[in-house]
């Protein structure tokens, strides 16, 4: 089961969007896709602006000049990095370089975790979360699950519901998997949008958990979803076995000089997102409880909601997108069921107008006696 606009997999999909509710695909206010809504710093686009002539020769196959930033702020040396185009190349990676026969995700959860894994000839096995643990899966059922598998894929900030596990659990997982001989990877992609003092991660003493990846996205944060870059922390033999496995040139010249003017960019862009995040989070947390969603309060710049009833996914999607807005359809994904719905997190204005448009939509049609939900079957009472 997927959703209207959810034709790959993933939100995001603008092009679906358009020819499935007309218009242009530039014009839609898309909530279905978790981008920083303040856009890239502006130092990356000098940096692409004066940098475009990378574009005539090859990039760096061994990304030194990103990996040397990279090196310095995380006190890791480089042989600990591999850098990739986009997280999720760094997730085809490791299932080539590891080839792992079985692999446990914990559900729900991002759907390459499994997708990459069968297409790489895994075995998937996954154990579910819980809707009164916020859809976090009980520790003791993933130790469980751990034994079973060669490699655990684990959110943390989780993708769809938002929520961190804590770090003595984490801490217990990856000594788990060191003495079973199991690989944990731990996903964090959305780690930039919590407050430094709240993250959750082992990566301050990542090299005391021998058997333990972290992946991280440049994309979300620094809002280059176009570029694609993204990179992943382990032990220098895990690093090897990744890259080797890696096509050269993957992560192109102009990925790289913005990775680097990212990570230039200074805390004063990273203080004014962590803020924004977190105010507008808790107003549209606000504003989806008025209209009468349940929703799972998290940490990263995505709110995970259930719908009122009669509202499925699939008609809140159809009557929103014919207005101009995009949200993303969580029915598809396990354990969560067909009035599961998640928003990003934008600015003030934006998640205004989310709102009100939601509250337009969601009144009783005074004609029919219906209301705009009414229908499940992707189509709405307009």
């Amino acid at each position: 089961m997927t959703g209207l606009i959810e034709v790959f997999g993933h939100g995001g999909d603008v092009e679906t969007a358009a020819a499935r509710f007309g218009g242009n695909a530039a014009d839609f206010l898309d909530f279905s896709a978790n981008i920083n809504p303040l856009g890239p710093p502006r130092e990356v686009l000098q940096a692409l602006e004066h940098g475009w002539q990378t574009v005539l020769r090859y990039p760096d196959p061994g990304h030194r000049a990103f990996k040397m930033l990279l090196s310095d702020r995380l006190g890791l040396t480089p042989d600990y990095i591999s850098v990739g185009n986009g997280a999720a190349e760094s997730m085809a990676l490791i299932l080539l370089g590891l080839a792992p026969r079985r692999v446990g995700t914990v559900e729900p959860g991002f759907s390459e975790y499994s997708a990459l894994s069968r297409q790489f000839g895994a075995e998937v096995h996954y154990v579910q979360g819980r809707e009164e643990l916020d859809w976090r899966a009980e520790s003791e059922d993933i130790e469980k699950l751990m034994e079973r598998v060669d490699l655990l894929f684990l959110g943390q900030p989780n993708n769809p519901n938002g929520v961190q596990y804590p770090v003595e659990v984490l801490q217990r997982l990856a000594r788990k998997a060191e003495i079973i001989g199991i690989t944990l990877v731990i996903d964090e992609a959305f780690m930039d949008f919590i407050p430094e003092s709240q993250r959750q991660s082992l990566a301050p003493r990542l090299k005391e958990y021998p058997q333990v990846i972290i992946i991280r996205s440049m994309t979300k944060f620094y809002a280059i979803p176009g570029l694609r870059l993204g990179y992943a922390l382990g032990r220098p033999e895990l690093i090897h076995d990744m890259t080797e496995k890696q096509v050269t040139w993957s992560v192109n010249g102009l990925a790289l000089i913005a990775g680097e003017a990212c990570l230039r960019s200074g805390e004063n862009f990273e203080q004014e997102t962590v803020a924004l995040v977190s105010c507008e989070r808790e107003r549209l947390t606000t504003g989806l409880e008025a209209l009468g969603c349940k929703v799972t309060r998290g940490e990263a710049n995505f709110i995970l909601a259930a719908l009122p009833e009669p509202w499925t996914a699939t008609s809140m999607q159809a009557a929103l997108g014919e207005r101009g807005v995009l949200i993303r359809s969580c029915a598809m994904y396990p354990g969560l069921g067909e009035r599961h719905v998640r928003f990003a997190v934008k600015d003030a204005e934006a998640n205004g107008r989310l709102l009100e448009t939601m509250g337009n939509v969601m009144e009783p049609d005074t004609t029919t006696g219906l209301e705009a939900g009414g229908q499940n079957d992707g189509t709405a009472i307009l």
